[in-house]
């Protein structure tokens, strides 16, 4: 499997052009990240007060023999909570993508809190009848320069759209400008081979939202104008990439009690 390689950056992934490692562009999500996401301060400390309450017995004797390391513990609950969702998330992501190509998975060899996402992922199969172009490949924007990985495009009725699985509590607005730079994007990478196909044009997007309690298929508004405001995005990353550290030059006069007289004439 050929892919396309990936790197971190200060908390943000870039894709590696495969022809040319000396081309680093930022992903999808990194992109989408510099929405504004106030709520998740109110969540996080949330989180941590919640982990202070339920484990009061663990965080006071912590409190007693090691108050750095209460803090620690309490600080990083919303971190916890999040990696483990994160993990059941890609298990399940990686049983939707078997599933998808065809694959029958024994019940027994899949981890009891990933049984019900592998029967509701069956049944949307079964009910929706997708027909697969493309499952988990690259895409690459070279007018824009950015890349992403998508879970799939497919021909729903009859019409081909650029398809998303979430196993989160909801369907956040936020994946209309992570579908649209899919949907936008100028060539799919192929991880067979690393060969290069043009992006097909597509009526839309749409999310499968699968939870322990059941599945919904999702319509999303992917078009030009949600893709415009993702470009908006993708030129406040560059801003916060290092943009924003050329703006604010070198004093070119000084004043105050802590400057002498030549200081000042010198400045």
């Amino acid at each position: 499997m050929a892919g396309v390689n990936t790197i971190k950056r200060g908390g943000s992934r870039f894709y590696i052009d495969p022809d040319d490692g000396d081309i680093k562009v930022p992903g999808v999500t990194s992109v989408g990240g510099m929405l504004p996401k106030d709520f998740l301060t109110f969540w996080a400390a949330k989180e941590a007060a919640e982990a202070a309450v339920k484990n009061w017995d663990i965080v006071s004797e912590l409190c007693k023999r090691d108050p750095a390391g209460a803090v620690d513990y309490l600080k990083n609950a919303h971190r916890r909570k999040t990696k483990s969702a994160s993990d059941l998330g890609s298990a399940a992501h990686d049983l939707f993508e078997r599933l998808a190509r065809g694959e029958t998975i024994n019940s027994r060899h899949v981890h009891v809190d990933l049984k019900p996402h592998v029967r509701w992922f069956s049944e949307f199969l079964q009910e929706i009848q997708p027909e697969f172009l493309y499952l988990e490949e690259t895409v690459w924007s070279d007018t824009h320069q950015y890349a992403g990985s998508f879970d799939a495009i497919a021909t729903v009725d009859g019409e081909t759209v650029v398809l998303d699985w979430k196993t989160s509590k909801s369907v956040y607005d936020s994946v209309a400008l992570q579908l649209s730079a899919y949907r936008y994007a100028d060539r799919i990478i192929l991880a067979e081979d690393g060969s290069t196909v043009p992006v097909p044009e597509m009526a839309g997007g749409a999310v499968l939202h699968v939870r322990p309690e059941g599945w919904a298929f999702v319509p999303v508004k992917c078009d030009r104008t949600v893709f415009d405001t993702f470009l908006h995005l993708r030129g406040v990353f560059d801003w916060e990439a290092g943009g924003k550290k050329k703006v604010v030059g070198k004093p070119i006069a000084k004043g105050g009690e802590s400057q002498t007289g030549t200081q000042r004439r010198a400045a």
